[in-house]
């Protein structure tokens, strides 16, 4: 850690002399809309900016994510940001241009700016500080942007870790944490509740069976459901909400001869996705229906398809692994104080990382997470200069932390 103490000031330097261009590429990259399946131009822009930067190599594989590598050492260390973003939803929410990427009130505006463009501007420039600032070790460093996180998270590291022939010791989800370190969150799956009635003519209803009448009752119990579902002291709280409805009918003047529904699911710990289905058919009005856990299998902007079932597991790492005190420690040896340490409410690629492919994973990153997908998203430009410091530092603190755990 002693060079840390030594290189503090120049990190910080560095990375404060860096801040226009960690604004300009951020606002650039929030310029793309880039939603999932459609990231090549904003995985373009990024490749430029990593070689621009210095990377060792910089390489984008088969299925569109970015890999960019500094250093060839024993211990692997990945960081990754999901390169694509929602789309903008209703524009008359917006109170400005959410492609422009303003600058007001000390912070970066637009789609994309937290969720999750901050993160990559960020690890960009904290390669190009290792290099700077000679901060290699006996680590590899790879700065990852994700694609189809938004569609599918989790999917684009079953990818990475299956079928790229990397296995790292630890990977740094740099999702908006504000700044702490966050050591799991809640998994989620989605479910889809199919009911079928028998169509008539909607001038005499009482001949058929009316599937949106009889789906209504079964939301009703859903309802009921979310509100006695386990809760975790860390992680809290179980969810489950319709997000969709759906029916089926010969016309606007018919009795509707299917519904369907759209679940989504958040589970806490010692919930799994079995548990989950079984409660859902279990409820009053579900005996008819069909209950199924769906498939994505869209392709990516390269056109490769990789299927996954929309199971995304809970994961937590203990608050005492070599991981968690290895981020508290960068952020005390470069902010000069610990982080807190907690949790996300959203999910993220660490539902593969560490839920699917048990690498120890943890997250830091700049923004809120309440002002993800929302109209107001934003990231402070302070929290872009501190995490580019952060992720510079990390490296060489993880090994530390390593190799005293080692010893012990």
């Amino acid at each position: 850690m002693q060079i840390i103490r030594e290189k503090r000031e120049q990190i910080a330097a560095r990375a404060k002399a860096y801040e226009k261009q960690i604004v300009s590429f951020l606002r650039d990259l929030i310029a793309i809309p880039g939603e999932s399946g459609q990231e090549g131009p904003v995985v373009e822009r990024v490749r430029r900016e990593m070689e621009a930067a210095g990377f060792d190599e910089v390489r984008i594989d088969p299925m569109g994510n970015i890999l960019g590598r500094i250093g060839s050492g024993r211990k692997v260390i990945m960081m990754d940001s999901h390169l694509d973003a929602v789309g903008v939803g209703d524009p008359r929410e917006w109170a400005f241009d959410p492609y422009r990427g303003k600058v007001e009130e000390g912070c970066v505006w637009g789609r994309g700016a937290a969720d999750q463009r901050a993160g990559i501007a960020c690890l960009v420039y904290a390669g190009r500080i290792i290099q700077e600032l000679g901060l290699a070790g006996d680590y590899t460093f790879y700065a990852v942007g994700s694609v189809q996180e938004e569609d599918c998270d989790g999917l684009p590291w079953l990818y990475i870790l299956r079928e790229d022939g990397i296995r790292p010791d630890c990977v740094v989800i740099t999702e908006s944490t504000n700044l702490q370190v966050h050591r799991g969150h809640r998994g989620r799956m989605e479910i889809e509740v199919r009911l079928r009635g028998v169509s008539c003519h909607a001038s005499a209803p009482e001949r058929g069976d009316n599937a949106v009448y009889k789906m209504a009752r079964l939301v009703g119990e859903i309802e009921k459901l979310n509100e006695r579902l386990a809760r975790d002291p860390f992680l809290g709280k179980g969810t489950v909400t319709v997000t969709e409805i759906r029916s089926v009918s010969p016309s606007l003047c018919a009795v509707p001869a299917a519904c369907a529904i759209h679940l989504d699911r958040r589970l806490t710990a010692g919930e799994t996705k079995e548990s989950a289905v079984a409660e859902i058919r279990a409820l009053a009005g579900a005996a008819e229906a069909e209950v199924a856990v769906p498939e994505y299998s869209r392709p990516s902007h390269t056109g490769l398809a990789y299927p996954m079932e929309k199971y995304f597991p809970t994961w937590v790492l203990p608050e005492d692994h070599a991981l968690v005190r290895a981020g508290v420690a960068t952020g005390r040896e470069i902010f000069g104080k610990a982080p807190a340490v907690d949790k996300w409410t959203f999910s993220t690629n660490g539902v593969a990382t560490m839920g699917i492919m048990g690498v120890p994973t943890i997250g830091f990153g700049p923004g809120r997470e309440d002002v993800a997908h929302t109209a107001r998203e934003r990231v402070p430009i302070d929290h872009l200069v501190a995490a580019t410091q952060f992720y510079a530092a990390f490296p060489l603190v993880y090994l530390h932390h390593q190799d005293t755990k080692t010893q012990s």
